[in-house]
């Protein structure tokens, strides 16, 4: 568990995919909580495990030798993690072993990212092979998808003619490229406020005017937006606690949209779009700026009082959050 949460870590903080190694059927199991971090977390990592050699009588080399192969020998080891992971295999022989950890790393590596287990028995581990190479190139990740031109046009229409419009993400900082491409677009779309709910990632810097801070499916904006942008994001409210009004417009970009991992996932957006969210930010901003009907009307006078207004609101609630974090008028001590 120690072992698979330092490299989940590094590789959030890196992007690098890195390798995990545990003892069959039991260090699988030590794995523990740590595997439903690296899955929850998008957190690209290759778990690599031995299983019990299949022989008995010494038919290949690597058959078994000890008395644990019989004990440690499972109906199907892949499936204590499988559900939290991307990908999971078996190397069968060890003439194709590169292609199955380079299939392995690709599906850890594209979006969404997450944990990938492979296992070996020992008769495949040991078996002799001709040296070879593969042309690592071959054997990246997916590349970014964009959004479609019509929902493109939509979005940024969408955006520019809301009088409250709010973007909620949750982990579209882990790419870095996307803050950048979200700051530009928060300040040519002035008004536009960003709610963060994930706390892992910086998605959108807390000392920006827009920012509304870090809240888990709660938040006073929410009800009254009428233009929502969900942005990599797996609660963006909790509707028994807090949701959009009936008559806001909700468009999902994710990564991730359908949360094929969550049995049970819904919010109602009129469109999503399986999408890299730095790429969606980018593409909307382009399009905004680049499009004089909605640069006249963005240059309207209330766009500015919207941005006056979003300081205000800022600098009122870090007065809130500084006069909370002080001590009691009524008592000095703590109990």
């Amino acid at each position: 568990m120690v072992a698979l949460s330092m490299a989940d870590g590094y590789a959030r903080l890196t992007g690098k995919p890195q390798c995990v190694i545990v003892h069959v059927d039991v260090g699988t199991q030590g794995l523990g909580a740590a595997v439903h971090n690296a899955s929850c977390g998008r957190a690209p990592v290759l778990i690599f495990a031995g299983l019990s050699p299949y022989t008995c009588d010494g038919e290949y080399r690597g058959s078994r030798t000890e008395y644990i192969h019989w004990v440690q020998d499972v109906p199907d080891q892949k499936q204590i993690v499988g559900q939290y992971c991307r990908y999971s295999g078996e190397i069968k022989c060890g003439k194709n072993i590169k292609q199955m950890v380079g299939r392995a790393l690709q599906f850890a590596t594209s979006a969404p990212a997450g944990p990938v287990y492979l296992v070996g028995a020992r008769e495949a581990m040991e078996e002799d092979i001709e040296p070879y190479e593969l042309e690592q190139t071959h054997w990246g990740p997916l590349g970014n998808a964009a959004l479609p031109e019509d929902a493109v046009q939509e979005i940024a229409e969408a955006l520019v003619g809301a009088k409250e419009p709010l973007l909620i993400t949750g982990y579209s900082g882990r790419d870095h490229k996307a803050v950048e491409s979200l700051l530009r677009l928060v300040d040519t779309v002035k008004g536009l406020r960003v709610l963060e709910t994930g706390g892992s990632d910086m998605c959108f810097p807390a000392d920006h005017r827009a920012s509304l801070g870090l809240r888990y499916g709660i938040h006073e904006r929410i009800p009254t937006a009428d233009v929502i942008i969900v942005a990599d994001c797996d609660v963006p409210w909790i509707p028994t606690q807090c949701k959009p009004s009936p008559g806001a417009r909700i468009f999902h970009l994710d990564s991730d949209p359908l949360k094929q991992q969550m049995p049970v996932f819904y919010i109602p957006a009129e469109a999503r779009y399986k999408v890299s969210t730095s790429t969606a930010f980018h593409q909307l901003h382009a399009y905004i700026s680049s499009t004089p009907s909605l640069s006249r009307t963005l240059s309207d006078p209330t766009y500015q009082s919207r941005w006056d207004a979003l300081a205000q609101e800022h600098s009122s609630r870090l007065s809130t959050i500084r006069s909370l974090a002080g001590p009691s008028s009524t008592d000095s001590t703590f109990n």
